[in-house]
């Protein structure tokens, strides 16, 4: 068993090989840093990851939060890891360093949090929500709002929640039923349900500020009439200490078949006792400012998928490489030594799209934290205006694709350990239960598919495709190599018949009736998502050919052809799949639009 989390030396080669990381110490906002900070920010992420949060993964997962006497018990082990990470200033890495942050690059905490989420997905999603939440009442809240719970959240003392789906509803949230009704005393009295509410109890913090999606009395009907609130578990003096209990109660705790170790909670807002919310910027803007959480969201869960397939090829590999099993099929003599089961061409085959999946999925997240570090630092404000604009168009894919293929990754990675890959007693289980959730969480993969290709596509008259398109010439025009030449080819003929079924599909939706062009998103999501990974490996292919050029050692040599090798696998074996992909989007089949609920 390995205690790698994720391999440094091919975060190093993303960072600043493939997006040239370093090139943040220019602006403003990081000039107080180096490289040498960045990578000793990532090395105590790493070991506090390891120390801290891998100790009680297995344990957090077999002995979860139990609901004891209207409390939450816990493994005492998360509470630890959870200060550890505040104490080490993650929690405000990224804010300004007058909120007691280290202004750090998107990039850099995306790949922090990347060894938390890996050593123990369930621990680290309590410090990912807080940052969250702490980050939505930093833009929308006003001043008392920000002065009250900003401190108490970004050093750990209060940990946050987004409070959104409802047991009716769903994803659905125009049908939200929680109510809000104004009092004379400056605050709101909210009264509803809400459930998956992730970390909504818990003994870890002194506070818990929910963030709660409700609709004040007489609002408009649907998606208009949403507003927020923030809902502390405790009321809050002006200096923000915890006072008497709000009415916010645990109704329930909700067994899943992973991340058990964050707690998945229904809640009830003011059953027992007047519930006080706060309500933050204007009313019914609530879904426009909860969207920034839910993006920031959307984000983390594909990073964590992708980090949690990670972990899983981390392991399999380690262990592919020590299981001895069997002989090569041209070795006839049964007395012959067995070989480790690596050296067998199927195992090799897992192993590869192991990698291509997770390699990927992690080249696809860290190049959205460096959009949004562009969108908010960089000097040029075209430049910052067109990352926002490709962020937005990228977040279905960045959140469904890895939760697709981390999955896939983690079953391979069962299917490496063969029959101990099935059993509790290694690790591989627990990887693809947790990461399982990650295809539902913060939206499912079905609804991410309807939001790129029912409104991403076309917003702003498809700027942010535009935009898209120009930023994949510059990789297909520099793939001059005789070994990546053939792939920038496949992937631009890919491009040009994906850019043709798209433009069909445009029209389709304009004439009146989406039905028909919407049936088959999903098939759209998958096309779309393939060619945006095959551009991420054709650009991890451009930097490890420089790399090869330049390489002094054996250990840079086989990484380097490492590389090369999974975006062969990857441009070989998955990018033809969007084949089909493309002609049902072509035809428009009505296969699935058309089956009768009677026909079931």
């Amino acid at each position: 068993m390995t205690d790698t989390l994720i391999d440094r030396r091919d975060l190093a080669f993303q960072l600043y090989d493939v997006m040239d990381t370093e090139a943040l110490l220019q602006r403003e906002r990081f000039r107080d840093h180096s490289k040498d900070t960045f990578d000793a920010v990532i090395e105590t992420a790493d070991r506090i990851a390891r120390e801290t949060f891998a100790n009680h993964n297995s344990a957090a997962d077999k002995d979860e939060p139990r609901f004891v006497d209207g409390e939450v018990q816990m493994l005492p082990e998360v509470k630890q890891a959870f200060d550890a990470y505040a104490e080490a200033g993650f929690l405000a890495g990224r804010y300004d360093e007058a909120l007691g942050g280290m202004q750090l690059p998107e990039s850099i905490m995306a790949a922090c949090n990347g060894f938390f989420t890996a050593a123990n997905p369930g621990t680290a999603g309590y410090p990912f929500l807080t940052t969250a939440a702490a980050n939505l009442i930093r833009v929308f809240g006003n001043e008392q709002q920000r002065r009250t719970f900003l401190p108490p959240m970004l050093s750990g003392r209060f940990a946050g929640t987004m409070a959104l789906t409802e047991p009716h509803a769903g994803s659905s949230l125009a049908d939200i039923r929680t109510s809000a009704s104004p009092t004379d005393q400056g605050h709101y009295l909210i009264k509803g349900a809400k459930i998956y509410i992730s970390g909504g109890e818990q003994s870890l913090t002194d506070n818990i500020v929910h963030m709660v999606l409700a609709k004040i009395k007489g609002a408009p009907a649907g998606v208009k009439g949403i507003s927020l609130f923030i809902v502390p578990k405790f009321r809050v003096d002006a200096d923000g200490n915890p006072g008497e209990r709000n009415g916010v109660s645990l109704a329930g705790l909700i067994h899943k078949l992973g991340y058990r170790g964050t707690t998945s909670t229904a809640l009830s807002f003011g059953d027992d006792a007047p519930c006080h919310g706060y309500l933050v910027g204007e009313p019914h803007q609530g879904l426009k400012y909860m969207f920034q959480m839910m993006n920031e969201a959307r984000l983390g869960v594909g990073f964590g998928a992708a980090v949690i397939g990670y972990r899983g090829y981390m392991h399999s590999l380690a262990y592919a490489k020590d299981r001895l099993q069997g002989r090569k099929p041209s070795e006839k003599n049964p007395e012959s030594p067995q070989v480790p089961i690596i050296e067998h061409a199927d195992v090799r085959r897992m192993l590869l799209a192991q990698k291509a999946y997770s390699e990927g999925g992690l080249a696809l997240c860290l190049f959205g934290a460096r959009l949004m570090d562009d969108q908010h630092t960089h000097p040029d404000p075209q430049k910052r205006e067109e990352a926002g604009k490709l962020l937005d168009l990228l977040t279905p894919v960045i959140k469904a694709w890895p939760s697709e293929y981390g999955p896939k990754a983690n079953d391979l990675a069962i299917q490496v350990y063969g029959g101990a890959g099935y059993t509790r007693e290694y690790p591989v289980e627990q990887c693809w239960r947790d990461n399982r959730l990650n295809p539902i969480h913060e939206g499912t993969n079905g609804i991410q598919a309807l939001d790129l290709l029912g409104r991403k596509l076309w917003q702003d008259q498809s700027h942010g495709l535009q935009i898209l398109l120009q930023e994949m010439q510059v990789d297909l025009k520099a793939a001059t190599s005789e070994r990546c030449q053939p792939w920038a080819l496949s992937l631009s003929e890919t491009l040009q018949q994906a850019v043709k079924v798209t433009q069909t599909l445009g029209k389709s939706l304009m004439g009146g009736d989406p039905d028909p062009a919407l049936a088959n998103a999903s098939c759209y999501l998958h096309l779309f998502g393939n060619i945006i990974v095959a551009w991420m490996w054709l650009r991890q292919a451009n930097a490890a050919i420089d790399g090869l050029a330049a390489a002094s050692s054996d250990a840079d040599r086989h990484f380097y052809n490492g590389k090369l090798q999974a975006a062969q696998y990857f441009f070989h074996w998955e990018l033809p799949t969007v084949a089909q992909d493309l002609v049902l989007l072509r035809n428009q089949d009505n296969t699935c639009l058309n089956m009768q609920t009677e026909w079931f």
